[in-house]
């Protein structure tokens, strides 16, 4: 399976100078945040993939207008082909006032709340985020901190994959693309990037958990 993961900065490559062979072999895209919404529909319009996204801190316009064709998995486990993509989006809060901003234990309780889903889809494959790990390639500046729960969710589950963004590559640090976390792939999505996933896992549970 081939993935595409986007965030943060919307692609001239595949928005502005769009050619149908550049998404023609994608079988799946994900979406880590903090993109306009007419890009994610335009993603769903001209390629064959499902388009799953999570929100971003900046992602405040998505309650008025959401990305159309796209399917949100806030909160939620979505099955693919067999793969398991588990969604927890949004940033460590910055402003009392700010949307999809979340406390230390304010997402740890979000990531509590899956506990039933995932049990019941015997894991994951994918966890897909806005923001990073703590002390994973995460920033100094609170708003870029890393999320604790997600170090849990890590160690407990091992996915193949943990796909998030927010961090962007363009950063005065040196942030790296890749990073390897016991038997997880860290992928920053920051802009766009390309993986293939190894094959797909056995059917999960989908009568009982009542998956789509």
């Amino acid at each position: 399976m081939k993935i595409l993961a986007v965030s943060d900065h919307e692609s001239k490559y595949l928005w502005d100078h769009f050619d149908p062979e550049k998404l023609k072999d994608v079988d799946l895209i994900l979406s880590c945040g903090d993109l306009d919404s007419r890009y994610l529909s335009f993603l769903a319009t001209f390629s064959h993939a499902k388009v799953l996204y999570v929100r971003g801190n900046h992602d405040d316009h998505y309650a008025l207008r959401p990305p159309e064709g796209c399917i949100c998995i806030e909160d939620d486990l979505y099955v693919v082909d067999g793969v398991r993509i588990l969604g927890l989006g949004g940033s460590m809060r910055y402003n009392p006032k700010g949307e999809n901003q979340y406390t230390q234990r304010q997402m740890r309780r979000r990531a509590r709340r899956l506990w039933w889903k995932i049990f019941c889809h015997r894991g994951f494959d994918i966890l897909l985020t806005h923001s990073p790990a703590e002390g994973l390639n995460d920033g100094e500046d609170r708003a870029h901190w890393g999320f604790a729960a997600f170090n849990e969710l890590l160690d407990k589950y091992h996915p193949k994959y943990f796909v998030h963004g927010h961090v962007h590559l363009n950063y005065g640090h040196k942030v790296p693309r890749l990073t390897q976390y016991g038997q997880t792939q860290i992928i920053n999505a920051y802009e766009r990037t390309i993986f293939e996933y190894p094959g797909s896992q056995q059917e999960a549970e989908d009568a009982a958990c009542g998956d789509t």
